[in-house]
């Protein structure tokens, strides 16, 4: 069977992969990516893969919606795709739909509930470098969404996976299991001193 490439993935250099680009994957793109780079002889994308495999959970017949409460997974590209965003980056966390409107992509576990609504914290300076997501290509990519969103009403795609001690789970995470395909919440984003946030009521429709 001939290899089918994943993302942007290039004989000519393999530069642009790295462990935390891996990160951003599932499990099912990383592995089809290794066979792409077995493929085109690039081994040492083959040899990140093989890192990052290591981190994730063991492949299972059963789908997603089996293996994790139900839910019908994707990954943060296609999920983003379903609501009109194209992401011409795997590492982006979110994108600009034609009618304007943002979708971004929350860690699910990284939701804060207090009084019968919910935030999240989008993006916060990298002060002493305890954010240092927030200075990559995406950070700064989710900057300017939240810039463009402030004040307006965005979406929300929830993520899944288990987070790595240490990391931002948008920079790296130990899995990343999926989007949750049939879930989007309704948002504001908020500034609050130099952060931004996302700011909803309970229910997500």
């Amino acid at each position: 069977m001939q290899a089918r490439k994943v993302g942007t993935f290039k004989s000519a250099s393999t530069r642009e992969w790295t462990v935390e680009r891996l990160g951003s994957l599932s499990r099912q793109e990383v592995e089809q990516l290794r066979e792409n780079a077995e493929h085109l002889g690039a081994s040492a994308v083959v040899e990140l893969c093989i890192e990052s495999l290591k981190t994730r959970p063991a492949s299972r017949q059963a789908g997603p919606t089996q293996d994790r409460g139900k839910r019908r997974l994707g990954s943060r590209a296609s999920a983003l795709a379903a609501r009109g965003v194209r992401v011409e980056d795997a590492a982006s966390w979110g994108g600009v739909r034609k009618d304007g409107k943002i979708v971004l992509a929350l860690w699910a576990s990284a939701v804060q509930s207090a009084g019968g609504g919910c935030s999240y914290l989008l993006w916060a300076p990298n002060v002493g470098n305890a954010r240092p997501w927030s200075d990559t290509a995406a950070g700064k990519e989710r900057l300017d969404h939240c810039k463009l969103s402030l004040g307006k009403e965005a979406e929300g795609l929830l993520v899944y996976g288990d987070r790595l001690v240490g990391y931002l789970p948008e920079l790296k995470a130990r899995s990343i299991h999926g989007v949750d395909m049939d879930v989007v919440v309704n948002l504001t984003v908020e500034k609050r001193g130099e952060e931004y946030w996302a700011a909803w009521g309970k229910t997500a429709r």
